[in-house]
């Protein structure tokens, strides 16, 4: 197996770990959510989702609690949601999706990895149309009650459009227009969802060899270990 297949299965086991990053990012969510549809989750949608995805990471609800409550504060920090677009090397195309409360920081920062890391730091829109923005929803088997294919004919109907299973766990997709009916979806029949968000998934994909691969895996690495970094999205192929 390859460098980019080995990159993409240790990811899997990566994804949402590290306790610290993980609290941030959930924190922010709830900032966000709070700003844009009040501090009433009966009410609030994308807070619900924050706060499911807070007990995905084993947030404890004292913390959850506290982060409402700070987001409901007038002086609370006000983040904001910006993106970032740009290469790799070897002709890679990188998506930064980030939640910031100093943009100038975060501009920095951005541009200083992608300079060190060979890669360059492209303008709006320069490979925003190479992805597809898509729900992704992650959830267990065992919390699908009954035969997969009938629900899947079920959930069809709101808006899902693909299941891939990735060992015990199922990752549905859904456009992105459908993402809040497909929430209210599985939040009505009961189905736990271990993590749920807007990912960009690449319309074509670019095979590496190990060696080029290592670049690009050094250059998105240095990316998600900044705080503001919420999502990184490339289009180097890590089937093989």
């Amino acid at each position: 197996m390859g460098r980019a297949f080995e990159y993409r299965k240790a990811r899997k086991m990566k994804r949402w770990a590290g306790m610290a990053k993980a609290f941030t990012k959930v924190t922010r969510e709830i900032n966000i959510a709070i700003k844009e549809g009040g501090a009433d989750p009966d009410y609030n949608p994308r807070l619900r989702l924050a706060i499911a995805n807070a007990k995905a990471v084993n947030m404890p609800k004292a913390n959850v609690d506290a982060a409402i409550k700070r987001a409901t504060d007038k002086d609370a920090a006000d983040y904001d949601e910006v993106s970032f677009e740009g290469y790799a090397p070897h002709g890679v195309a990188v998506f930064v999706d980030a939640t910031t409360d100093n943009n100038n920081r975060t501009v920095a920062n951005i541009r200083h990895v992608f300079s060190k890391y060979g890669g360059n730091l492209g303008v709006n829109g320069s490979v925003d149309y190479m992805f597809e923005r898509k729900g992704q929803f992650r959830v267990k088997r065992d919390a699908l009650k009954g035969d997969l294919e009938e629900i899947e004919l079920e959930l069809i109907d709101a808006g899902l459009e693909s299941i891939e299973q990735e060992e015990d766990e199922l990752v549905f997709y859904t456009a992105f227009e459908d993402f809040g009916s497909f929430q209210t979806e599985l939040e009505e029949r009961k189905i736990n969802v271990d993590n749920a968000e807007l990912v960009r998934i690449p319309t074509h994909t670019k095979t590496l060899s190990d060696t080029e691969a290592e670049a690009v895996i050094k250059l998105i690495d240095m990316l998600e270990e900044d705080d503001d970094v919420a999502n990184v999205f490339h289009t180097m192929d890590e089937t093989e």
